[in-house]
Protein backbone atom coordinates (compact mmCIF):
# COMPACT_ATOMS: atom_id res chain seq x y z
CA UNK A 1 0.00 0.00 0.00
CA UNK A 2 1.13 3.23 -0.64
CA UNK A 3 2.12 5.61 1.68
CA UNK A 4 0.21 8.80 2.04
CA UNK A 5 1.87 11.88 1.70
CA UNK A 6 1.53 13.20 5.55
CA UNK A 7 3.80 10.21 6.48
CA UNK A 8 6.21 11.03 3.96
CA UNK A 9 7.58 13.85 5.69
CA UNK A 10 10.68 13.75 7.28
CA UNK A 11 9.64 14.16 10.89
CA UNK A 12 13.55 13.37 12.62
CA UNK A 13 14.41 17.31 11.09
CA UNK A 14 10.85 18.55 11.37
CA UNK A 15 10.71 21.71 12.77
CA UNK A 16 7.97 24.52 14.76
CA UNK A 17 6.26 26.26 11.80
CA UNK A 18 3.84 26.96 8.78
CA UNK A 19 3.89 24.21 5.81
CA UNK A 20 2.01 23.49 3.19
CA UNK A 21 1.03 19.78 3.34
CA UNK A 22 -0.95 19.55 0.15
CA UNK A 23 -2.40 21.08 -2.73
CA UNK A 24 -5.85 19.59 -4.00
CA UNK A 25 -8.09 20.41 -6.74
CA UNK A 26 -11.55 20.11 -6.62
CA UNK A 27 -13.54 20.99 -9.75
CA UNK A 28 -11.50 24.47 -11.00
CA UNK A 29 -10.63 25.03 -7.15
CA UNK A 30 -7.70 24.33 -5.16
CA UNK A 31 -7.66 23.34 -1.54
CA UNK A 32 -4.42 24.33 0.55
CA UNK A 33 -3.68 22.04 3.33
CA UNK A 34 -1.43 23.75 6.11
CA UNK A 35 0.49 22.03 8.38
CA UNK A 36 0.84 24.34 11.28
CA UNK A 37 3.49 22.48 13.33
CA UNK A 38 3.77 23.49 16.96
CA UNK A 39 5.49 21.15 18.31
CA UNK A 40 9.17 19.00 17.67
CA UNK A 41 7.91 15.84 16.79
CA UNK A 42 8.90 12.68 18.31
CA UNK A 43 11.75 15.47 20.90
CA UNK A 44 9.54 17.47 22.44
CA UNK A 45 5.69 16.43 24.56
CA UNK A 46 2.82 16.36 22.43
CA UNK A 47 0.14 18.74 23.46
CA UNK A 48 -2.73 17.55 25.51
CA UNK A 49 -5.92 16.95 24.40
CA UNK A 50 -7.85 19.97 26.18
CA UNK A 51 -5.38 22.68 25.05
CA UNK A 52 -6.04 21.29 21.96
CA UNK A 53 -9.61 20.97 21.90
CA UNK A 54 -10.11 24.38 23.35
CA UNK A 55 -7.36 26.06 20.72
CA UNK A 56 -9.80 24.23 17.95
CA UNK A 57 -13.13 25.77 19.54
CA UNK A 58 -11.23 29.25 19.61
CA UNK A 59 -9.41 29.49 16.14
CA UNK A 60 -12.24 27.41 14.53
CA UNK A 61 -14.83 30.11 15.16
CA UNK A 62 -12.17 32.85 14.25
CA UNK A 63 -11.95 31.99 11.33
CA UNK A 64 -15.28 31.34 10.66
CA UNK A 65 -16.16 34.56 11.95
CA UNK A 66 -13.07 36.70 9.99
CA UNK A 67 -13.92 39.30 7.14
CA UNK A 68 -11.39 37.88 4.81
CA UNK A 69 -10.85 34.08 5.82
CA UNK A 70 -14.44 33.08 6.50
CA UNK A 71 -15.23 32.12 3.04
CA UNK A 72 -11.69 30.36 2.51
CA UNK A 73 -11.59 28.30 5.47
CA UNK A 74 -13.03 24.88 4.98
CA UNK A 75 -11.62 23.05 8.30
CA UNK A 76 -9.33 23.34 11.43
CA UNK A 77 -8.45 20.68 13.55
CA UNK A 78 -5.95 18.83 15.29
CA UNK A 79 -3.46 16.18 14.44
CA UNK A 80 -3.72 12.67 15.84
CA UNK A 81 0.04 13.01 16.95
CA UNK A 82 -0.89 16.40 19.13
CA UNK A 83 2.35 18.22 18.13
CA UNK A 84 -0.20 20.96 15.64
CA UNK A 85 -3.47 21.63 13.69
CA UNK A 86 -4.19 21.02 10.41
CA UNK A 87 -5.60 24.22 8.52
CA UNK A 88 -7.62 24.18 5.14
CA UNK A 89 -8.28 27.08 2.88
CA UNK A 90 -9.67 27.80 -0.37
CA UNK A 91 -6.80 29.24 -2.69
CA UNK A 92 -3.53 28.21 -4.12
CA UNK A 93 -1.86 29.32 -1.19
CA UNK A 94 1.83 29.34 0.08
CA UNK A 95 3.27 29.56 3.47
CA UNK A 96 4.43 32.56 3.89
CA UNK A 97 0.81 33.46 2.08
CA UNK A 98 -1.08 32.64 6.13
CA UNK A 99 1.97 34.11 8.15
CA UNK A 100 0.10 36.77 8.97
CA UNK A 101 -3.44 35.06 9.81
CA UNK A 102 -1.52 32.28 11.43
CA UNK A 103 -0.61 35.23 14.26
CA UNK A 104 -3.95 36.89 14.04
CA UNK A 105 -5.35 33.17 15.33
CA UNK A 106 -3.01 32.85 18.00
CA UNK A 107 -3.34 35.94 19.23
CA UNK A 108 -7.32 35.67 19.13
CA UNK A 109 -6.14 32.46 21.85
CA UNK A 110 -3.78 34.39 23.85
CA UNK A 111 -6.15 37.38 24.38
CA UNK A 112 -9.62 35.30 24.61
CA UNK A 113 -11.41 36.05 27.79
CA UNK A 114 -14.90 34.72 27.59
CA UNK A 115 -16.30 31.41 28.08
CA UNK A 116 -14.98 29.36 25.32
CA UNK A 117 -17.57 29.05 22.11
CA UNK A 118 -19.15 26.11 22.23
CA UNK A 119 -17.91 24.20 25.10
CA UNK A 120 -21.59 22.91 26.31
CA UNK A 121 -22.81 19.49 26.34
CA UNK A 122 -25.57 20.20 23.43
CA UNK A 123 -22.79 21.23 21.36
CA UNK A 124 -20.10 19.30 21.70
CA UNK A 125 -19.61 16.05 22.07
CA UNK A 126 -16.70 15.86 25.01
CA UNK A 127 -17.28 19.77 26.21
CA UNK A 128 -15.65 18.80 29.69
CA UNK A 129 -12.19 18.14 27.78
CA UNK A 130 -10.92 21.92 27.56
CA UNK A 131 -7.99 23.71 29.09
CA UNK A 132 -7.89 27.47 27.98
CA UNK A 133 -5.37 28.09 30.33
CA UNK A 134 -2.98 25.48 28.76
CA UNK A 135 -4.50 26.83 25.03
CA UNK A 136 -3.23 30.61 26.23
CA UNK A 137 0.40 29.32 27.19
CA UNK A 138 1.02 26.77 24.01
CA UNK A 139 -0.42 29.16 21.91
CA UNK A 140 1.86 32.39 23.54
CA UNK A 141 5.26 29.79 23.01
CA UNK A 142 4.22 29.54 19.72
CA UNK A 143 3.97 33.04 19.02
CA UNK A 144 6.96 34.21 20.52
CA UNK A 145 9.32 31.57 19.88
CA UNK A 146 8.23 30.75 15.89
CA UNK A 147 5.68 32.70 14.33
CA UNK A 148 6.91 36.30 15.65
CA UNK A 149 10.66 35.43 14.11
CA UNK A 150 9.27 33.10 11.25
CA UNK A 151 11.85 32.40 8.70
CA UNK A 152 12.25 29.45 5.74
CA UNK A 153 13.07 26.83 7.74
CA UNK A 154 9.99 27.39 9.42
CA UNK A 155 8.08 27.72 6.02
CA UNK A 156 9.73 24.75 4.02
CA UNK A 157 9.54 20.95 4.92
CA UNK A 158 13.32 19.61 5.36
CA UNK A 159 14.14 17.59 2.22
CA UNK A 160 13.88 13.79 2.99
CA UNK A 161 16.86 11.93 2.82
Amino acid sequence: MEKISSFTVNHIDLLRGIYVSRKDTIGNETITTFDIRMKRPNLEPVMNTGEMHSMEHLIATFLRNHDTYKDQTIYFGPMGCRTGFYLILKGDLESKDVVTIVKEMFEFVVDFKEDIPGATARDCGNYLDMNPPMSKYEAKKFLEEVVYVINEENLTYPLND
